[in-house]
């Protein structure tokens, strides 16, 4: 009998698993290698759990569910926030936007930093660390004097704070306390209960709003940020000792043992699957896919409002159409974690990518009214943030479980840069267009581009490179250039074929420059 405090056996044979026959109707398997590649080390089905939770696996994933919904909660009413903000200090909106650009960068380059750190020490201390500084970082804003003062706490610190406490880091965590035939449903769960923190904190600020000021609703805000130290220990977890991960740290991980120069049965350090992860074309296209999902996000919750309203819609009708994307995200984070326990998830990626440009399409070429506007939150809802967990999921089924943290972080870190590409190229299109088609045509693009590279990805273990293979390719950047690529030639496009729209209100505000939400999206971008 062991004790939470010691490394638990894993058991010799577990339905599903490289030791044990799959049941009939258990999960689908994938093979270790894509064809015409070197074999590996690795068991023939997705990577076993090298964790269990502290607590029983529904205490940990109401836990997650709750901490990301406290985060992206808190992080979304930043979109009602910019206005009261820019006059309390009687300046103007973009230079206070422009600190909501930062903190989406700062958020994105320290995911990985965040997915490392609790890959080495563990979630709840990363989490509880995020929600401190998360919490002192909006305490620090209440008090700003001046947009300088805005821009370093609510754009560099709340940026970090973002990151440390993020549903990244809490979906890794999900990933290695999950078994195999449940690992997709359980991030399905914990990304839906994530969605909540949206119905709950807007409303609820915009409430404060109305009868306070701005600086104490950011100093209730903190209080609820502060609530992730209260929630962070019940999503601990405890080594599980397995065959390939008894010689490791305190990390144990049960992924593939390196053959090579390392030696067979040595552990993999971040260093060594940065070096594979770099020479794997599957894991660059990945990064590249998911900077169209931060492209989406972004634009989408950005441009909605001023397309509808200049279409003579409400803005009733507007924010309509938002909250129920968020609504309907809860809807279909479960029901792609259901598909993906069946179904290949690249295979679910794709579609959701190629019906993501079908939904658009039709939403410009169908006439404008409150039907359709309500009916494209609807189905865009079903699509929304379904994209995370199974990219998550693909990383840990790429590279096992120990270090998914810091290697989603990275994904992570596209999606932002894709974020912050969407809010300002779609900036830039409507000031040289005077419309917004030029915009919603390249998430088209984009989305067809999507679906392209979900069917190149092979999600299966990548396998260990060659000694004489060298470094390998910028990660990154090798993988948001293909989509990049794509956007750059759908924006020259846009501009040479669509007209401006004499409909367009000639005083019509550009959104706020580089402004990114994600989860569900913010009501009120564009004032």
């Amino acid at each position: 009998m062991t004790t939470e405090s010691d490394p638990v056996s894993a058991p010799e044979a577990a339905p599903g698993t490289a030791s044990g026959a799959a049941p009939e109707g258990a999960p689908r398997t994938d093979s270790v290698a894509a064809p015409g590649t070197a074999p590996v080390s690795a068991p023939e089905t997705a990577p076993a759990a090298t964790h269990r939770s502290r607590f029983p696996l529904w205490v940990a994933l109401i836990a997650g569910g709750a901490i990301t919904s406290i985060s992206l909660g808190v992080r979304s009413t930043f979109g009602i926030l910019l206005e009261p903000i820019a006059e309390g200090l009687d300046t103007q909106t973009g230079s206070i936007a422009i600190a909501v650009a930062v903190q989406n960068l700062l958020w994105g380059f320290s995911q990985p930093l965040a997915g490392a750190a609790s890959d080495r020490f563990g979630p709840t201390r990363t989490l509880a660390v995020g929600g401190v500084l998360y919490a002192f970082s909006l305490l620090l804003l209440s008090q700003a004097s001046s947009p300088t003062a805005v821009l370093l706490s609510g754009g560099f610190v709340t940026g970090v704070a973002i990151g440390a406490a993020s549903f990244a880091v809490v979906l890794s965590t999900v990933g290695k306390i999950s078994p195999p035939e449940r690992r997709s449903l359980n991030l399905g769960i914990v990304s839906a209960v994530g969605s909540l923190g949206q119905f709950v904190l807007v409303p609820v600020t915009q409430w404060h709003l109305n009868r306070t000021d701005w600086s104490d609703t950011l100093v209730l805000l903190a209080v609820v940020a502060g609530l992730i130290v209260l929630v962070s220990p019940f999503i601990a977890s405890v080594a599980v000792n397995t065959p390939e991960s008894t010689n490791n740290d305190s990390s144990h991980t049960d992924a593939p043992p390196i053959v090579g120069h390392h030696g067979a049965g040595s552990a993999r350090t971040l260093r060594d699957e940065l070096r594979r992860a770099s020479h794997s074309r599957s894991y660059l296209l990945l990064n590249g896919a998911f900077f169209v999902c931060g492209f989406h996000v972004t634009s989408i919750g950005i441009f909605l409002p001023g397309y509808a309203q200049d279409g003579g819609l409400s803005s009733a009708t507007a924010s309509t159409g938002l909250a129920l994307i968020g609504l309907f995200n809860i809807a279909g984070s479960l029901i792609v974690g259901v598909l993906g326990q069946r179904i290949r998830f690249t295979t679910v990626l794709a579609w959701i990518y190629g019906l993501r440009a079908v939904v658009i399409a039709a939403y410009l070429l169908v006439p404008l009214s409150a039907a359709s506007t309500i009916t494209f939150g609807i189905a865009m809802g079903l699509l929304w943030l379904a994209t995370v967990p199974m990219t998550s999921a693909i990383v840990t089924q790429q590279f096992g479980p120990t270090h998914a943290g810091a290697l989603f972080g990275i994904v992570f870190l596209s999606h932002q840069i894709g974020s912050f590409t969407g809010a300002f190229l779609g900036g830039e299109l409507l000031d040289a267009t005077d419309s917004y088609l030029g915009i919603w045509w390249i998430g088209v693009a984009l989305g067809v581009t999507g679906m392209v590279l979900h069917l190149l990805i092979d999600e299966s273990p990548v396998p260990e490179p060659p000694i004489s293979s060298g470094k390998g390719l910028p990660i990154v950047p090798a993988g948001v250039g293909v989509t990049l690529a794509a956007a750059g030639v759908a924006a020259a496009l846009s501009v040479g074929t669509v007209a401006p729209d004499d409909g367009v209100a000639s005083g019509l505000q550009r959104p706020p420059p580089g402004f990114c939400v994600i989860g569900p999206p913010v009501l009120d971008t564009i004032a």
